[in-house]
């Protein structure tokens, strides 16, 4: 290298070479800068749907979100939204950056990461689906994690029925039962049990359940939709037993088969997390606490460990902190 920088060294200015290196390297450097700039401005454009709230996010003016990503177009040479003044479309190209653009960001977040960066506060939007009750006790608590790391922002993806990670855009999820999913990395969160409840006012009228078989003699809230629709199960001497309900009211989100309960609507079959409260105020009442379910798993799924960002494994050690903690500690 040393003898190719010779070649245009002049005798007046023997560091000629070595100046003309070091500024064209520079440029490089302020080239690949900017266009990580854009390429995120771009992708938290597609995002958020427009670029005022990728503005008001980043504490900076649309014009310069909007300079950003003109900048990215006339980089590549092509146009990658559709304008109007009603909303935003990715053009062809637009959509085909936008998978390259998420895996270099990726691995840029990992590189800060690695690369000295562990002093710096993680910074940005995790998006996080869980189950409903999961939603509900994490909620109370989000304080304790905006207090440690204020520049985190978390989107909470609330449903029981399970989505995919990739095609909803979540960095995390909550998930329940066994992992469908070999492709995903998993973490361990615990167990739960199902518990059968009902409000005294429903105990009252109809009485209380002695066996799993008396359940046929009861309006029970039934869950769809579900692989096993109208059963629910318990363990009975050892064994794993299939009991057929029915009743008036058939829902398919937790919170609407809780609040069903509660207005003495039957009983319901609700996971242990979601009607601790409830049951400590008296506002339900366990039945059939003599025959437990079986322990059900929860984990977390991400879709890789490598290209995980800081505020992404942030987040997850929260929800890990968060889960140990259980039901009976709130924040």
């Amino acid at each position: 290298m040393e003898d190719y920088l010779d070649l245009f060294a002049g005798d007046d200015n023997p560091d000629y070479a070595h100046e003309i290196y070091a500024e064209n390297d520079e440029k490089r450097s302020k080239s690949v800068v900017d266009l990580i700039a854009g390429l995120r401005a771009f992708v938290r454009v597609v995002e958020l749907g427009s670029f005022s709230a990728v503005a008001r996010e980043t504490n900076t003016s649309q014009s310069a979100i909007t300079r950003l990503v003109g900048q990215l177009e006339e980089h590549f040479g092509v146009r990658l939204f559709h304008r109007t003044t009603r909303r935003l479309s990715l053009t062809e190209e637009g959509m085909a950056l936008l998978d390259h653009a998420r895996r270099l960001l990726a691995d840029a977040d990992a590189m800060q990461e690695q690369v000295g960066a562990s002093s710096t506060q993680p910074t940005g939007l995790v998006r996080v689906g869980l189950p409903v009750s999961m939603a509900l006790l994490l909620v109370p608590r989000l304080p304790v994690l905006f207090a440690q790391y204020p520049g985190l922002s978390v989107e909470l993806l609330a449903q029981d029925q399970m989505q995919d990670l990739v095609e909803a855009q979540m960095d995390l999820a909550v998930r329940a039962g066994p992992n469908v999913d070999s492709s995903l990395m998993t973490r361990a969160l615990g167990t739960f049990h199902w518990l059968f409840v009902a409000s005294p006012d429903y105990i009252a009228q109809a009485g209380t359940p002695a066996t799993p078989e008396d359940l046929r003699h009861h309006t029970c809230i039934v869950r769809t939709p579900s692989l096993v629709h109208g059963q629910w199960r318990f363990t009975v001497g050892g064994e794993e037993r299939a009991v057929e309900v029915h009743g008036a009211v058939s829902v398919n989100e937790s919170a609407v088969a809780r609040r069903a309960a509660l207005a003495g609507l039957g009983i319901a079959r609700l996971d242990e997390l979601h009607v601790h409260d409830d049951l400590q105020s008296g506002a339900l009442v366990q039945v059939l606490a003599d025959y437990p379910t079986a322990p059900v798993p929860l984990y977390l799924v991400y879709p890789s460990r490598r290209n995980l960002a800081r505020r992404t494994r942030v987040v997850m050690e929260f929800l890990v902190s968060q889960a140990a903690l259980g039901p009976r500690r709130r924040a």
